[in-house]
């Protein structure tokens, strides 16, 4: 039995790699991801996070105001070594105007949304509202899968300290008046 080698890029280079290397590597896995300058790859999604994720998506385009774009699983980079893929992300209009950019930058995002799987529970829920507080995103939405239906939890950056502050826990129902005003059925998972 033959072991294959690994790919020369899977070694981190010194300091570790930097946000422009997820354009640069050859043969990367889709959805890779830069955190604290190493390379995290995504396991297979579950059903779960795709129906989420086509949930909010789809309704949050219906009540994005002019001047506002709903994205999915695109990059965004939040430092030298920090270019995380938030599963769905609101952005500035303006921010979207090429269309070969594989990331985006922190400053044009205003929501980031981050669907909770098992396997990224420690990144979604503790390192990756780290990195978006700290770069400045406003909004940051996590959710949680509850006996298969969708729990939100949404936070906002508190200007005073520049961290996230819970500001609700949403179980039926999303309806908010920030940063526009949305309103979501979470229970329409049930009909994707």
């Amino acid at each position: 039995m033959t072991v294959e080698p690994f790919p020369q890029w899977l070694r981190p280079p010194p300091g570790g790699f930097v946000a422009e290397d997820l354009d640069r590597l050859p043969d990367l896995p889709p959805h890779t991801e830069l955190i604290d300058g190493s390379l995290v790859f995504v396991s297979p999604q579950a059903e779960f996070h795709m129906l989420v994720i086509s949930l909010l998506e789809n309704t949050l385009r219906r009540f994005a105001p002019e001047g506002m774009r709903v994205r999915r699983e695109m990059t965004v980079t939040l430092g030298r070594n920090q270019r995380p893929e938030p599963d769905v992300l609101v952005l500035r209009a303006n921010a979207t105007s090429d269309p070969s950019a594989t990331s985006y930058n922190a400053e044009d995002v205003v929501l980031a949304i981050e669907v909770v799987s098992a396997e990224s529970q420690t990144r979604d829920r503790e390192r990756k509202p780290q990195l978006y507080a700290q770069a400045g995103i406003p909004h940051f939405w996590r959710v949680e899968n509850s006996d298969g239906r969708p729990v939100v939890y949404v936070y906002e950056i508190d200007p005073a300290t520049s961290l996230y502050a819970l500001t609700g826990i949403h179980h039926e129902r999303l309806q908010l008046s920030t940063p526009f005003k949305i309103e979501i059925d979470l229970s329409d998972i049930d009909r994707l």
